[in-house]
This record gives structure tokens, sequence and C-alpha cells, in this order.
């Protein structure tokens, strides 16, 4: 799982150690000036170029005071002195972190070859521009001032860097769906929404079974009455897990199948209701005026979009035309043990405002994991097997 994402991120490891090794370089010269030992070339001259201008200074502040016939020396503006200043406690600063405590610091102009790697890193695998600069910019701001001991790991720095920026990336919109059911009036309506073919009825069923180890009554909606199969597909799973199926005829009004089940759900106190609908793509008018019309008739409590992880940069653009036609109100990755790159994972909550709920990981009812940054993030770093 993941396996490119990982691959990938060896190029902003590999750029960020070259760029510290550099740094330990440079220290060391300057560390041999400050201990009187013979430096480079460069080091020489802005050395003496130090001394001309600290005497130079001190003939301006010791001459006399300027009579009418003597002009006096021009003296430095306040903010070149300031940055002189700023300039000379830099480079003590370093030095001292250097000599006494072994460490270099990053500064900014160090980071533009590891963060333009890293940038290029994530958008190969998948991760969509404004998600990958937005990551890049907190892995800048958290890499930026810090300091490193020489010799210690720069690519363990590397990655808890991009660990951190994915964390509070991933966790902005995370919602508990446990708390989110347990919390709702009953019974409680959750209407499916996706394109065909991305295992949206079997995530339906994958749900009704993690619910039912809950301890809730759940009734399933067949409101995929447009492909032919889709209401046998439903029951078929309803079968396998003992749950009551509210069906129509195939053509039917899906809206008044999911209002039926609502009524059932109530009737039998049921906890919750999780409605089926046809799949469709988002430039399918017809389909989408249908989809409007079921979500103003059912009133839904939650509109979960479900696509396949392994769709990339295609999920998260359909997630986010979905989400501007209705609204969704979180989603469902499947196919997410077949995703190499973990691009679309990343990326979808961020576009979409809303969020991941669950991973498909497999083909069987338990296969699917409820959505945590951590779980996540374990896996896109390696840190965690499957």
């Amino acid at each position: 799982m993941f396996n490119r994402f990982k691959e990938k991120l060896s190029g902003f490891k590999e750029a960020l150690s070259s760029k510290i090794a550099e740094k330990v370089s440079l220290a060391e010269k300057i560390t041999g000036k400050i201990n009187g030992k013979p430096g480079s070339e460069s080091d020489a001259t802005a050395q003496q170029t130090d001394v001309k201008s600290s005497s130079s200074y001190s003939s301006v502040s010791s001459s006399s005071a300027p009579t009418s016939s003597v002009r006096p020396s021009p003296v430095p503006e306040k903010a070149e002195i300031n940055n002189k200043s700023k300039s000379r406690f830099s480079f003590l600063e370093k030095a001292k972190s250097l000599i006494f405590e072994q460490e270099v610091i990053l500064e900014e102009k160090d980071l533009d070859e590891p963060m333009w790697a890293l940038e290029m890193a994530l958008m190969e695998s998948d991760v969509a521009l404004p998600v990958a600069e937005e990551i890049v910019r907190e892995v800048k701001a958290d890499l930026v001032g810090k300091k490193k001991k020489i010799g210690a790991d720069t690519g363990a720095i590397a990655e808890q860097s991009l660990r951190n920026a994915l964390i509070t990336l991933l966790s902005k919109n995370h919602l508990d769906f446990d708390e989110y059911i347990k919390s709702k009036e009953k019974p409680v309506k959750i209407l499916f929404v996706g394109v065909n073919g991305t295992g949206k009825t079997t995530s339906i069923a994958k749900v009704a079974k993690y619910l039912m180890n809950q301890n809730y009554s759940v009734v399933l909606a067949a409101g995929d009455t447009f492909r032919a199969g889709a209401i046998e597909q439903l029951e078929v799973h309803g079968e396998k897990l003992g749950l009551k199926v509210v069906k129509h005829k195939t053509g039917g009004d899906p809206a008044a199948v999911i209002f039926d089940a609502v009524e059932y759900a109530k009737a039998h106190n049921k906890d919750v209701v999780l409605a089926d609908t046809a799949g469709r793509l988002h430039t399918n008018i017809n389909l989408m005026d249908q989809m409007r019309k079921i979500v103003r008739v059912t009133k839904p409590d939650l509109l979960i979009f479900v696509d396949e992880a392994i769709a990339g940069n295609d999920a998260v653009e359909r997630a986010r035309l979905f989400n501007e036609s209705v609204a969704i109100g979180g989603t469902i990755l499947t196919k997410t043990d077949a995703d190499a790159k973990g691009g679309s994972a990343i990326s979808i909550a961020y576009i979409t405002g809303k969020p991941v709920l669950f991973l498909g990981v497999g083909q069987n009812y338990p296969d699917l994991v409820k959505f945590e940054p951590e779980w996540l993030v374990d896996r896109l770093m390696g840190e965690a097997e499957g």
C-alpha cells in the first residue's frame, strides 16, 4: 500500500541531506577561522572586509566634531547598522551552535531545493497541486530555524516534518463517524452517491456490518432503480447480513423508495437507514437533477460520496464536482489496498472541505477501516504494514 509515495519521498530526503552536508562543511570552515586555523580564500577575504569595516566605523566615531569648513563623515543609515548587527549576531549564533552544541541551523535559503523535490514527489504521487503547496508550506515552516545535530539522521528529520504536516492537513476536516451516529436523532438517514463501478453498493454493506458490530439496527434502501441488477445486488447483501431491504420496481422513483425505507425504520424503531442511489457522472444533467430531488425529498442526515482511491486526481475532481452539486458530508475511498500513490487519500478532504470517513481495504465486510489521520500517515510513511 502506497509504495510509490514512499519511493518518491527519497528525492526530498536526499536533497535535504545534501544541503545539510554543505552547511556542515561550511560551518567547519567557519570554526577553523574562529579557532585561528587557516580558512579558505573567501574566508580570508570576508575577514579582511570585517576588519576594514570595523576600522572605518571606529574612525568615524572617534573623529573630532565637524567645523563649518569640514563636512561631517557620512554616518551609516540606522537600518544599515541594524542589518549589520543582525548579520553579526546571526554569524555568532551559528558559530556558537556549531562549536558548543555541534549543530547546524537550517535557513530558508537552504530549503529551496529540498522543497522543490518534495513538491514534485507529492504531485507525482497524485497529490493535487493546492494540497501539495499547502504541505510544502507546512514542512518549510517547521524546518526553518530548526537545529540539526551533526551526525543525526537527516532522513528522520525530513520524515518527521512531513509527518507533522500531513497529520495537520488530514485532521482539519476530521469527523468521528461513531460519535456522529451516536449523537444524531434516530433513524439516522445516510445516502450514498458516486459514479458507476466504484464499489458503492459493497461499501453500503460494509458500513451496515460496521454499524451492526456496534449494536445498531440497520435498514437498507434500494434507491438505485436505474441500473439493471442493482436491486438484486443489494438484496444479496441484505440476505447475507440478515437485514431488511426496502425496494420498488426497476425504473421506479428512488426518492419514494428511500422515503418508504425511512418510514419503515421509524415504525420498527431502527437506528440507521443506508440508502443506495444510481451511479452517475456529474456531467449527466438528468441524473444530477434527480439526485438533487432525492436530497430535497428525503433530507438525509449524511450524504457520502464513494470513489476509488486508485482513481487519484480523477476521484478528487469528481468529489469536488459532486460536492458543488449536492453538498456531500464525507467520502469513502474504496480499493485503498491497491493504491500505490496515496494522492487521493491525502487530497480529497482538503479539496472538498469534507472528511474522509472510511477506507476500503478489501472485498470482505470487515475490510473497512474507519479513517484516522495517524493510521493513514503511518502507512504513507512506511511505518506500518498494510
